[in-house]
């Protein structure tokens, strides 16, 4: 678990002093350096658990740059993000959103799983993510240009798209887009003992199974058994339960309510163990 300094800099409580454990796939921590030596927004693509957050996070933490994370939802308001006048004793005040308080500090502004905000609250991040990299605060009258250290960067499930909830291309267009997956069998074992300490042989298992339950995405389940669930099924393992037992706890019965895909799924569990 990465850690926040506490110090008197208010900057530096957004800063990761502890290296966020990160197994790199492919190239892409050359890629998104590239990309922020460049200040251009990025797009980090890939299904639910696979290491999309974990990553930004190692990434802030290599670069020294503070990290503001704001997970998004449908009730999210562009005043969530912006800020907005408030009320106490002394009258009123107004308060940066997060997404300003970054614009501000030349932090690394992290939108995760942005599909789930409302597509007119996601029009306001246009202004940051192109030549002008401004953002207006129409209440407070102010025209802020965004720290020269200060990027854009969101996280998008294309597992998730229906018309109802999928980013404007107007807004996918703004961005470069690094895709993430699942791990190898190889990287994912190691993932998973180096996170929970694990002998390898029952983490070989788990990814087994994990890999006969990603064959059946498209064929009742919308997505398979994310690496984040691996760990935790480890996690329980370590602790005592029995290895069936926690496979049921954190990789069946999350995964779906279906009772033939659970019993599909509990199969592969004890032929496994």
């Amino acid at each position: 678990m990465s850690q926040a300094v506490k110090t008197e800099n208010p900057d530096s409580q957004y800063l990761i002093i502890n290296e966020p454990y990160y197994q790199e796939a492919g190239d892409e921590i050359s890629l998104y350096k590239a990309a922020y030596d460049s200040r251009i927004p990025m797009m980090l693509k890939g299904p639910t658990g696979c290491g999309k957050t974990r990553f930004i996070e190692h990434m802030a933490w290599r670069l020294a740059r503070p990290l503001i994370t704001i997970s998004c939802h449908e009730d999210m308001t562009a005043s969530d993000l912006i800020g907005r006048y408030l009320l106490d004793a002394n009258g009123t005040y107004w308060q940066d959103g997060p997404l300003t308080t970054a614009a501000r500090i030349g932090a690394i502004c992290y939108l995760d799983e942005v599909v789930e905000a409302r597509q007119d609250t996601t029009v306001a991040i246009h202004s940051l993510t192109d030549y002008r990299r401004t953002l207006s605060l129409e209440k407070k009258g102010e025209l802020l240009h965004a720290h020269e250290d200060f990027q854009l960067v969101i996280s998008y499930n294309p597992g998730y798209q229906t018309l109802m909830k999928d980013l404007k291309t107007s807004t996918k267009q703004r961005f470069a887009a690094l895709e993430f997956s699942y791990p190898d069998a190889e990287t994912e074992a190691t993932i998973v003992c180096h996170e929970t300490g694990l002998p390898r042989e029952t983490a070989d298992r788990l990814i087994q199974v994990a890999k006969h339950a990603r064959n059946l995405v498209g064929h009742g389940l919308n997505e398979g058994i994310s690496t984040r669930l691996l760990v935790y099924t480890a996690q329980l393992i370590q602790k005592g339960i029995p290895a069936v037992t926690a496979c049921q706890m954190a990789l069946v019965r999350p995964l779906s309510d279906d009772m033939d895909i659970r019993e599909t799924l509990e199969a592969t569990v004890l032929g496994s163990f």
